[in-house]
């Protein structure tokens, strides 16, 4: 199924005129009316459009789907599909039997005039794939990043025309759907960063694993999940936050995981610029650490990791940045103005000191550190054992090169990086690498390593290779309990 690939937009768009099964709605907010306009521009739009508009007075926007307090937003969104989708439905219901009906509504933020905003905005469809059949959604949020409005409007109109007839002619292979999107838009035009699908048409698809998709197509640098596995956009939940990341591997999250994040924490938020009631925590997963051997991405094991941190509570971000600083750059630009805290373990500093890491970049080390630390950015660094019975290896022992070692000084002099204090010393032996494969050969006590909670899940779930018993194993196991019972009686 390759062929959606040589259609253009308007192609597309005259695909879905000439089906007399497809008729619906456009509600277009904030950039003009380039998704519908783009399929009157195919032709034989009548087969298709039983309603275009745009409500841009707020008043009459709010007459039609109630009052809100924001007009981009998500919630926004819902409430145009949901008024549309019914007003066609129920006024429609004489050609139900036959069409498959649908309701397309973006609300967007193009660049202003004075250019000082960043062009972002909420799109979506309701949608039947068969004639009365239940309906399913599919939104998502884009960011435009064309430097002028003309130009964001018609990314806009792209973006929508590919979203239509995603749906109703890739809707069985979510790897293509996700990539037709930005056909006939160029590279670097539009970011997607968040896609949520739901409808009885797509209950075997795992959202978590369309936001991987996002980031390992280049469509998002970043794309975040909530504890209860619900795609989010991040700049909407991180929004005037402080933050407290921690990146890893978690495989498995172990003892020092929860220690780094519980003492960090504790830490954290005394900071004076830290305020406590808004100060969030995330977790984050880079594809380089969900990639084995220079193999592709284990998506079963990427569900693994993510199941047992959203068990714990955790926000999870799944990134492609390779550098700190990149992360941090990227949260900055997010929370401009907030205090953003780092977890990292002494070892890991050592990289980061280390400037062959940056020979890409022109000012070399130091360019890092102003991306990474010329905002309200501190790094916690979680201490090591050093061998001895009492003694630590942190910031107060820290070894490094004399060339860079002034530099450390003075960022430690500045509240730049400091230790985390009152860790667990009990944990600090742990290794997940250890933990792991005592998992996967089945040694007993590995469970004394990770939280409670984490070992029930890869006990309950088999995670990480966990030699549970086979169906067959599991039957005859209950036989020969039973033939004992049998025996005692």
């Amino acid at each position: 199924m390759e062929e959606y690939r040589k259609l253009k937009t308007r192609e597309k768009a005259l695909q879905i005129n000439l089906d007399p099964k497809i008729y619906g709605s456009f509600s277009e907010i904030g950039a003009g009316q380039e998704t519908a306009a783009t399929f009157f521009q195919a032709g034989a739009a009548s087969g298709t459009v039983a309603l275009t508009q745009s409500a841009y007075d707020m008043q009459i926007s709010d007459s039609f789907y109630g009052e809100s307090a924001r007009y981009v937003s998500a919630q926004r969104l819902e409430a145009m599909l949901e008024h549309d989708f019914q007003n066609i439905v129920n006024k429609l219901q004489h050609r139900a039997d036959n069409t498959k009906f649908f309701a397309f509504a973006n609300t967007i933020e193009s660049l202003n005039f004075h250019k000082t905003n960043q062009g972002h905005g909420w799109l979506g469809v309701r949608f039947q794939l068969e004639p009365n059949g239940a309906y399913n959604t599919i939104e998502l949020h884009v960011k435009l990043m064309d430097n002028d409005s003309l130009l964001q409007q018609k990314a806009i109109g792209r973006l929508g025309v590919n979203l239509v007839f995603a749906c109703f002619y890739l809707s069985h292979d979510m790897e293509q759907f996700i990539a037709s999107l930005t056909d006939s838009i160029a590279d670097g035009r539009i970011e997607i960063d968040m896609f949520n699908v739901n409808g009885p048409d797509f209950e075997s698809v795992d959202n978590r694993l369309l936001s991987l998709i996002l980031v390992r197509n280049g469509l998002t640098p970043a794309a975040m999940f909530g504890p209860d596995g619900t795609n989010v956009q991040a700049s909407e939940v991180l929004y005037k936050k402080n933050l407290l990341v921690l990146r890893g591997r978690f495989r498995p999250p172990t003892l020092v995981n929860v220690d780094m994040l519980l003492s960090a924490y504790r830490q954290f938020k005394q900071d004076p610029d830290v305020n406590k009631d808004k100060l969030m925590v995330l977790c984050e997963l880079s594809l380089n650490n969900l990639v084995h051997g220079g193999k592709k991405v284990d998506e079963q094991d990427f569900l693994d990791r993510v199941d047992i941190l959203c068990s714990l509570g955790q926000t999870v971000v799944i990134t492609n940045f390779r550098h700190y600083y990149n992360f941090v750059q990227y949260l900055s630009d997010i929370n401009k103005d907030r205090k953003i805290g780092v977890i990292l373990g002494v070892n890991n500093l050592t990289a980061i000191f280390d400037p062959q890491y940056y020979t890409h970049l022109k000012g070399g080390i130091l360019e890092s550190f102003g991306l990474m630390f010329g905002r309200n950015v501190k790094l916690m660094v979680y201490p090591a054992t050093n061998g001895d019975v009492d003694g630590l290896y942190n910031c107060d022992n820290f070894i490094l090169p004399p060339n860079v070692y002034p530099l450390f000084q003075y960022l430690i002099d500045n509240k730049k990086i400091e230790d985390i204090e009152h860790v667990n010393k009990d944990v600090l032996t742990i290794f997940s690498d250890d933990v792991l494969e005592m998992i996967k050969s089945g040694n007993d006590g590995w469970e004394d390593f990770v939280p409670n909670k984490v070992a029930k899940a890869i006990k309950r779930n088999c995670l990480f290779n966990y030699p549970c018993l086979t169906d067959e194993e599991v039957s005859a196991s209950v036989s020969k309990k039973k033939k004992k019972a049998i025996s005692l009686d």
